[in-house]
């Protein structure tokens, strides 16, 4: 059987992700070269390293924001999306690790879409204490950045092999709800 190959530009994106998942300071001429083409072709549709990451940075906010719609479709209630959103993004460390590393390029539409993306968080976090889940009396920019956080660390622990996806989405779930005291 024939493989297909994905066109020059998504073949260049495709090799940044797995190489600089790997080796974060990769150069472009590695990438071009896990890519399979020039340097100069990769410079025709990736003028520089920015160019790259910002077409990286989009890439993974579109697989982000695809795999929560999807987790929260059937959604039974602001609580459930949550504890759904993280079982869909926990599992994207491998793939998206390295972006945490970097930082996020300056670019007008990221932003826009980073800010859009942390809005409905925080909608879906107050509509989560109108249910009862968290505290009103803890801001929802904190629920939100310790949500964030722990994205974060279940990233780590999943890249590091030592908790599966689903461990680590317990365990941050967990840590939402309840902090890290010992069950009384």
């Amino acid at each position: 059987m024939t493989q297909i190959r994905p066109n020059t530009q998504t073949a260049i994106i495709e090799a940044a992700f797995q190489l600089l998942g790997k080796r974060p300071g990769a150069s472009l001429a590695d990438i071009a070269e896990h890519a399979g083409v020039g340097r100069a072709t990769l410079h025709r549709h990736f003028r520089s390293r920015e160019e790259l990451m910002i077409a990286l940075f989009r890439t993974a906010m579109e697989e982000l924001d695809e795999a929560i719609d999807a987790a929260v479709v059937d959604a039974t209630s602001h609580t459930d999306g949550l504890k759904r959103v993280l079982g869909a993004i926990i599992p994207l460390a491998e793939r998206q690790w390295f972006l945490t590393q970097e930082p996020a390029p300056k670019d007008a539409t990221l932003e826009a879409a980073y800010k859009s993306d942390q809005a409905a968080l925080s909608a879906s976090i107050d509509q989560a204490k109108s249910e009862g889940t968290f505290d009103p009396a803890v801001p929802t920019h904190w629920i939100a950045e310790t949500f964030n956080g722990l994205v974060f660390a279940a990233w780590a622990h999943v890249r590091a092999g030592e908790l599966t996806p689903k461990q680590a989405t317990e365990l941050a779930w967990r840590t939402l709800l309840s902090g890290v005291a010992a069950d009384t």
